[in-house]
């Protein structure tokens, strides 16, 4: 049945090849760049399948001489070598024909706040932006400021910041929930070690059209953008406040000197967290299968832990734990981030075959 899709998918990859070259698509770039959208989304898939024949190809080939005496020696170990790339590229295949996240592709808001601990729960909140960012440098990712509101010795009480960049939300979509910090701060004259948290919200960027808003159930008001930000943000009003009537949510949005720009910031995270609500309450009644999985979501859940005198950095979800604090908080996520996509799809694969 595997095998059936597969090639299905290979012919639509084909058809999509001679479609791009034909001159009324060539010329449309509309049309052209929805179709090299399509394209892309299943080229992993093709490039693994046709691994996978070139590894069944060549081990077929060996078989044939197996019975050769002159050539047995050699059949068996290129037999041996195609069964195991055979094997792995078929567990690749596997793991590529798992159903996608939608939202894969997207940018992502995240939203940071600093939970118990005060002024050290705010640092710390400072240095997971500064993690977060730094690893989007490392991608070539841009971030950008939404909203910002920061404490007199340089913490952040709340940040929202969107980082744009193909797959950034599948990258960052387990960072949601409770992250815990151990440290002595740096006013603690007794040295003792203190115990803050951080809350992170990871949320796909959705547009409009994505999820209908009723214009009569927006309230949006603007008002003199606070903090830093020199003369300018304090003598217009460029800053927006929207709340959604019915769920009372309230967003706001001043990092921008323009009003519209303001305005649709505000209003692409109001529809993204009103769209993460809506999936939440629909996922409920799949409360067994979400408990099988990692996890994306469970703003509740305290997820990770840092701790510094030891130099540690912890995973409980998937049990990972890592000596690189210093690393990490520089923006190293690669490790973790690739360590929980695997346990996900491990999961994945274990539900799609029970």
């Amino acid at each position: 049945m595997l095998l059936d899709k597969l090639i299905t998918i290979e012919e639509k990859f084909q058809n999509l090849e001679k479609r791009m070259q034909e001159p009324d698509v060539y010329t449309d770039l509309a049309l052209y760049a929805r179709l090299a959208r399509e394209q892309k989304e299943i080229q992993p898939v093709v490039d693994a399948y046709r691994r996978y024949k070139k590894a069944r190809s060549d081990m077929e080939s060996a078989r044939e001489l197996l019975g050769d005496p002159d050539f047995s020696e050699l059949a068996q170990e290129d037999h041996d070598i195609a069964l195991a790339d055979m094997e792995r590229t078929e567990e690749e295949l596997r793991i590529l024909m798992l159903p996608r996240d939608p939202n894969d592709s997207k940018n992502v808001i995240i939203e940071i706040r600093g939970g118990a601990g005060g002024e050290e729960a705010a640092l710390f909140a400072h240095s997971l932006y500064r993690m977060y960012t730094m690893y989007a440098e490392s991608k070539r990712w841009k971030s950008e400021i939404v909203n910002l509101n920061e404490t007199e010795l340089g913490g952040i009480k709340e940040v929202s910041f969107i980082i744009e960049g193909d797959g950034a939300y599948s990258r960052f979509k387990f960072e949601s929930g409770v992250h815990r910090v151990q440290r002595v701060p740096e006013t603690e004259a007794s040295g003792r070690i203190h115990t803050s948290t951080v809350t992170v919200a990871v949320l796909p960027e959705m547009d409009e059209v994505d999820f209908e808003i009723n214009p009569a159930d927006l309230q949006i008001d603007t008002f003199r953008s606070s903090g830093a930000g020199g003369q300018h943000v304090n003598k217009t009003e460029s800053a927006i406040r929207i709340t959604h009537l019915p769920t009372g949510m309230t967003v706001e949005c001043q990092d921008e000197r323009s009003q519209h720009k303001n305005r649709d910031r505000a209003m692409k995270i109001l529809v993204s967290r009103l769209y993460e609500a809506e999936r939440d309450r629909q996922n409920e009644q799949f409360a067994a299968e979400r408990k099988s999985q990692v996890g994306t979501g469970d703003r509740s859940e305290r997820i990770r832990t840092y701790n510094y005198p030891q130099g540690r950095v912890t995973d409980h979800r998937i049990g990972l734990t890592l000596y690189k604090i210093e690393q990490i908080l520089n923006g190293a996520l690669d490790e973790i981030i690739d360590a929980l996509i695997m346990a996900d799809h491990a999961e994945k694969l274990k539900a799609s075959e029970a």
